[in-house]
């Protein structure tokens, strides 16, 4: 017997998946630790995660690392974090490339050490055009600076007479994003309890569905993001309509 329409709907996986990775100081706090172990376990956490999600068959997954407002923290913190990057990136390189993924960074360059940026350069022309995965890393990255640079160079198109204002929709403007190549996300899911975006992806995520989980991100595992996709599998994505139950009374 064939399923309604709308259960069938519900049995489609997200395609993309973004995970907002909170609470490795909690985590670390916790367990009465340094900070930097809690950021330590927390990369243990994206290895585990990034295999999980191939196994789950997700073909796009955006994990948010560093955000623009990070800096703020104390500055021993941010080198640990810096570091964590470099290890990441040199350690696991040829591992996600031989997994066929596909690695993409986004945000701004500034304040980033120069062999930061050579790093990110050389994983994404590394891994450019695998046929696996699609892993973006959100690093020095801010939802709301990312619209401003979008506007600015539209901005900029429009009063060199590339494109006519008149031509500028949703659509267009998208295409001037950081995740231009990437579809929105279907599925955003924090950690560590807290309800909020935090600048992350707010343009993309307007008809996302949101997953909060309790656990820290370093006790995050595979367990969880089945059970963040059962979650989103029982939602009906409406995108502004009705929905199925009330059309059909």
């Amino acid at each position: 017997m064939p399923l309604p329409a709308a259960a069938t709907e519900a049995l489609v996986p997200p395609r993309h998946v973004a995970i907002i990775m909170d609470g490795n100081g909690r985590w670390a706090s916790a367990r009465h630790l340094p900070r930097l172990m809690g950021h330590r376990a927390g990369v243990a956490a994206v290895r585990a995660t990034v295999r999980a999600a191939i196994e789950l068959g997700i073909p796009y997954l955006t994990l948010y690392g560093f955000s623009s407002e990070n800096w703020k923290r104390p500055q021993t913190e941010i080198a640990d974090l810096m570091g964590l990057l470099r290890n990441y990136i040199r350690e696991d390189l040829e591992q996600l490339h031989r997994n066929k993924v596909e690695v993409r960074v986004i945000g701004a360059r500034t304040h980033l050490d120069a062999d930061i940026v050579e790093l990110i350069e050389q994983a994404q022309a590394r891994t450019r055009g695998n046929s696996g995965l699609k892993l973006t890393i959100a690093f020095n990255y801010g939802g709301q600076d990312e619209i401003v640079d979008a506007a600015r160079r539209i901005a900029a198109d429009a009063a060199s007479g590339k494109i006519k204002p008149e031509a500028i929709d949703k659509d267009v403007f998208a295409t001037y994003l950081a995740t231009s190549e990437l579809p929105d996300p279907d599925l955003l899911i924090r950690t560590s309890g807290e309800q909020r975006l935090s600048n992350f992806l707010i343009w993309q995520s307007a008809y996302t569905e949101f997953v909060f989980i309790d656990a820290h991100w370093p006790d995050f595992t595979k367990a969880h993001l089945a059970a963040a996709i059962s979650e989103f599998r029982r939602r009906e994505r409406r995108f502004g309509g009705t929905s199925t139950a009330e059309g059909r009374s």
